[in-house]
C-alpha cells in the first residue's frame, strides 16, 4: 500500500495523529474509524506487545486507510524497527538518540541495503511484499526507503547536536521530548517550563531551517494555535493512557467526592 505519511509530508500537508498503548486492535481501529487522524502511533516503547500484535494493529489502521507509526525503545531499535517495517509500519518515531552519529548509525541499519541507499536491510519475507508474486527488489528497495524516520530530539547532547541531526539525509520528523530533556540536564521540567520553552522553540526552528519537519504533541486548541505559530504542521493530539487517566481522575475523582456525601 501507499505509504501514507510519506505522501502528505512530500506534498508539504499537515498531519494529525494520537498515541495508542493498547495491543488490542479494536482500539486502533476504532480511533481510526473517527476519521479525525492521519496516522495513529503505537507506543512500543511503553507498551507489551507481541510481533503478531504489530501486524494486527498495523491491519487495524489499514482497513480506514489510515497510517501507522511505531515508537521503538533506543537499545533494541534495530530489531523492534525492522520488524515492524516488514508488517507495514509506515514511519518509525526512534528514541534516546544523544548525538548525530548515533542517528547516521540508525539510518544505516534500516536502510535498504542497495547501491542507491547504502544501508543494512535486507528482503525479509514479511508482510509487505504482499506475498505472490514478490516485487522486484529495486521496488522493495523504493517502498522500504520511504518509511518516515523521525526522532525524538530529548537528550542534552542531542539538542547541542541539533544542526548537524537535522543535516543528516533521511531524517524526516524530529520531535522535542521535555521531560528526558530536562533529566539529562537535571532538572525538574515544573522548575524550569521558561527554558524548556526555549529550548522546543529552538529545536522547532533548526529543524524547519533545515527542511525536517517538526511535530508536537498537544492537548489543547490554544497549544495548536502557539506551534502553528511558529510554523509547526505536524501535531499529535493526546495519548490514550494520559486520557484515560484524566478522565479517571477528574469526573471519577469529582463524582466519588460528590456520593460520599450522599
Amino acid at each position: 500500500m501507499e505509504n501514507k505519511i510519506r505522501k502528505l509530508l512530500d506534498e508539504g500537508k499537515p498531519t494529525v495523529n494520537t498515541r495508542i498503548w493498547s495491543t488490542w486492535p479494536t482500539i486502533a481501529e476504532a480511533a481510526a474509524s473517527c476519521g479525525g487522524f492521519d496516522y495513529l502511533e503505537f507506543l512500543a516503547e511503553y507498551s507489551p506487545f507481541t510481533l503478531p500484535e504489530l501486524e494486527n494493529f498495523v491491519r487495524a489502521c489499514e482497513l480506514h486507510d489510515c497510517g501507522s507509526m511505531i515508537k521503538v525503545d533506543y537499545q533494541n531499535r534495530f530489531f523492534v524497527a525492522q520488524k515492524a517495517m516488514g508488517v507495514g509500519f509506515q514511519a518509525v518515531l526512534f528514541t534516546d538518540h544523544q548525538n548525530a552519529e548515533q542517528v547516521r548509525e540508525t539510518l544505516y541499519m534500516v536502510s535498504p541495503e542497495s547501491p542507491i541507499h547504502k544501508g543494512r536491510f535486507g528482503y525479509p519475507n514479511s508482510r509487505w511484499l504482499c506475498y505472490n508474486p514478490e516485487p522486484k527488489q529495486m521496488e522493495y528497495a523504493a517502498m522500504n526507503a520511504s518509511v518516515v524516520k523521525a526522532f525524538m530530539i530529548e537528550k542534552k547532547d542531542a539538542v547541542e547536536e541539533i544542526e548537524e541531526i537535522c543535516s543528516i539525509p533521511g531524517v524526516d520528523m524530529v520531535q522535542f521530548g521535555p521531560s528526558d530533556y530536562c533529566m539529562s540536564m537535571g532538572w525538574n521540567v515544573c522548575d524550569h517550563r521558561k527554558e524548556v520553552a526555549e529550548t522546543e522553540k529552538h529545536v522547532i526552528e533548526v529543524a524547519l531551517k533545515h527542511g525536517v519537519q517538526p511535530r508536537c504533541e498537544i492537548y489543547t486548541l490554544e497549544q495548536f494555535e502557539a506551534y502553528k505559530a511558529m510554523g509547526v504542521r505536524h501535531f499529535c493530539i493526546g495519548d490514550e493512557f494520559d486520557i484515560l487517566k484524566d478522565y479517571w481522575t477528574n469526573v471519577g475523582g469529582t463524582v466519588k467526592e460528590r456520593a460520599s456525601k450522599l
